[in-house]
């Protein structure tokens, strides 16, 4: 039962995902400055390093996707106080308003959805099934930090 219910879970995760990513709205962010920007926005200031390994890209292909970001004044670049030959990226005001109206757009389209599609049980069957995947995706980080036994 709980490995249909994990096949189940993952396959409309990842469809649901697929729907969002390529269902964006064309002034949306594209994906991977979608999350260069929510990573700042959420953790604070990070190395350019550091952002590659979130994203898992190489750090040269981060580089010039920075300079973009830069450019616009969606983040800025400062020298780390503990060690003056690092730079750390920080995302402005300008980026996190950018960040919070692109995903205010995306959850405005997944609510009209939601509200043209479901009942309203279903709606808050729907909700209650997020907070089940909360706390899943919550155990699953645990257990993939944890040591080897």
């Amino acid at each position: 039962m709980a490995v249909d219910a994990a096949n189940q879970l993952h396959r409309s995760a990842m469809k649901l995902f697929r729907v969002i990513r390529t269902g964006r709205p064309a002034k949306g962010l594209s994906l991977v400055r979608f999350g260069l920007l929510g990573r700042l926005y959420r953790d604070g200031a990070a190395t350019a390093t550091d952002l590659a390994a979130y994203l898992r890209i190489k750090p040269q292909s981060l580089t010039r996707l920075i300079a973009d970001l830069e450019q616009g004044g969606l983040i800025a670049r400062h020298t780390n106080d503990d060690d003056r030959r690092q730079n750390m990226l920080e995302i402005t005001h300008a980026g996190a308003r950018a960040l919070v109206e692109d995903v205010r757009d995306q959850r405005d389209s997944l609510a009209q959805v939601i509200e043209k599609e479901l009942t309203p049980a279903e709606q808050e069957l729907l909700r209650i099934a997020a907070g089940l995947m909360d706390r899943v995706a919550e155990k699953s980080l645990t257990l993939d930090a944890s040591p080897e036994s």
